[in-house]
């Protein structure tokens, strides 16, 4: 199982992709989908312009989305980078927080020797730490607010939804029983869990969310229902979960036909999923056809 973050900007999803990929290794740009007429209709774009961008950092898989105004990044869901020098860090927090926002200074703290979060000049946020791990980039959850103490069964929540999962590590506050840092992986992927304070109200959106890819109607069937109990679904294959963490239960197929030359098809299957909330693969092929 493949769960990719996908990146909701207003205009910028071009700019972003390049700026994120010259400062990565194994990083590179993939394809580009542009609105067609439904979809522009929808969302207030430009028919034409660009809709989505794909791009890989460190090995692993992003989209960004220009999706309008309607939705802002906040410090409740950011990319977790581990960094392996000083050297790297410096760099990454350099140009990360260029033109953005400084939530905590570049320095040491209790919990590492470096450490740094900030929103960049798109407003997406970066935690930066100086340390290992096997994954370089995870994406990280802070629970405040009517969450603050959920942590923990959120995690046991997602670690039961998706096969080989498991908890990694989970720091605990003494006094408070809160997840103070948890790592762990669902399908093999790793993502953080922090809990923050009860009066913070850093809102989870869906400028953030997590695209869950499946390889047939059976897993978007298993998924939807997973992640959408207790909480809301909503169009096109997005749903918010009872934690109010935001996800996209999605057909791999479906970036295939998106990114197709003729944009007769690709038109045809945003037609077709802008009727739908949970995906059908075979009604999408048939749009597609």
């Amino acid at each position: 199982m493949q769960i990719d973050p996908c990146l909701w900007f207003d205009n910028q999803a071009e700019e972003a992709a390049k700026l994120y990929t010259s400062l990565f290794k194994k990083s590179k740009l993939g394809r580009v989908a542009y609105y067609g007429k439904a979809g522009a209709e929808v969302s207030g774009r430009k028919e034409g312009s660009v809709m989505t961008v794909e791009f890989e950092i460190e090995g692993q898989n992003y989209v960004a989305l220009n999706g309008g105004p309607i939705f802002k990044f906040t410090p409740g869901v950011s990319l977790f980078v581990s960094c392996e020098t000083e050297e790297e860090i410096d760099h990454l927090w350099k140009e990360l927080s260029k033109g953005g926002k400084i939530l905590f200074e570049l320095k040491e703290y209790p919990w590492a020797k470096k450490y740094a979060w900030c929103m960049d000049r798109f407003g997406l946020p970066w935690q930066l730490i100086l340390s290992e791990s096997k994954q370089k980039i995870a994406p990280a959850i802070l629970f405040t607010g009517k969450m603050f103490g959920k942590g923990e069964e959120a995690i046991e929540f997602y670690t039961s939804a998706f096969k080989h999962s498991m908890v990694q590590t989970m720091h605990k506050d003494p006094q408070t029983k809160t997840v103070m840092h948890a790592r762990f992986s669902l399908g093999g992927q790793e993502f953080v869990l922090m809990e923050g304070q009860k009066e913070q109200t850093n809102e989870i959106t869906h400028a953030l969310s997590l695209m869950v890819n499946c390889k047939t109607q059976e897993e978007v069937d298993e998924y939807w229902q997973k992640l959408s109990e207790g909480g809301s679904t909503e169009p096109c294959g997005w749903l918010k979960d009872k934690y109010g963490v935001s996800w996209q239960v999605v057909p791999e197929v479906l970036a295939d036909m998106m990114s197709d030359s003729d944009p007769i098809k690709t038109e045809n299957v945003m037609k077709a999923m802008l009727t739908m909330k949970k995906l059908d693969i075979a009604k999408l092929k048939d749009a597609y056809r």
